[in-house]
């Protein structure tokens, strides 16, 4: 069965996005990468622009696995730095795809959604592929949509708190509000039970980094979420049964057989 999803006109086959950093080594992180047969990885340019060459290594490892990259403006703040990120990254990467985070709070790393949209729409028109992390308010995905996003990646909760998804109301109202937009659902997923859910909500993918990077045992933890994510998939395109407050016996009455004794 062919259930590939479409960004920004690409076809992919895997519905894992996977981050690259704090992974214990770059042999770990190659592996993971394979374990979890993504086709998109996340790349700080930070990681690739922190000194002369410093990041050669990194981008060749990359390039040797043959994912495609998602260069982020993780660390920035305001539109402005975030513009100017993925601008740098462009170049770098050679790629119009961008991951776009304006951070607006400390403690959570909520997204600041006033910046956010004011970068979106800046870049939609200097021709990038927008991929804004946001959250779960319909009026800012509205706003994400106008500004020329065709992805929203919204987060289930804080980024790596593996909290899983604070609130299941919120994401199901966006994924019934939005039918025909691919939404990802990034940051705050810790387990593959997570991934599992928001796929079976109707989600088009999931993207990870701390819950792999950081587990005992980061590649066996990217294989088990690509069959979870695989899993929840299969059993949303199943149309799961409908919840009952009461019991229903699944094994019929009639013609039980010792209805006659009684």
């Amino acid at each position: 069965m062919n259930d590939s999803m479409r960004l920004y006109d690409v076809a992919l086959s895997s519905r894992l996005l996977l981050g690259t950093a704090r992974y214990p080594s770059p042999a770990l992180l190659a592996e993971a990468i394979r374990a979890s047969n993504c086709e998109v990885v996340t790349v700080s340019l930070r990681r690739e622009a922190g000194g002369a060459r410093a990041g050669e290594a990194f981008w060749s490892l990359i390039r040797d696995i043959g994912v495609r990259a998602l260069p982020n403006t993780a660390g920035c703040r305001t539109a402005r730095e975030a513009i100017a990120t993925a601008q740098m990254a462009r170049e770098v990467f050679a790629t119009d795809w961008i991951k776009l985070e304006v951070i607006g709070e400390e403690d959570t790393l909520q997204p600041d959604v006033f910046g956010l949209v004011e970068a979106a729409r800046i870049l939609a028109d200097d021709g990038f592929k927008v991929f804004p992390y946001t959250t779960d308010d319909l009026v800012v995905a509205e706003r994400l949509l106008d500004a020329g996003c065709r992805v929203l990646m919204p987060w289930a909760a804080p980024i790596g708190s593996g909290r899983g998804v604070n609130d299941v109301f919120a994401l199901r109202a966006l994924r019934a509000h939005f039918p025909d937009t691919p939404l990802i659902v990034d940051a705050g997923i810790g387990a593959p039970s997570h991934a599992a859910l928001v796929m079976e909500m109707g989600y088009d993918a999931v993207l990870l980094n701390t819950a792999v990077s950081r587990a005992g045992d980061p590649v066996r933890m990217a294989h088990a979420f690509a069959l979870a994510i695989e899993a929840g998939r299969e059993g949303f395109l199943a149309e799961p049964m409908t919840p009952r407050d009461m019991a229903e016996p699944s094994t019929p009455v009639i013609g039980r057989p010792f209805d006659r004794l009684a």
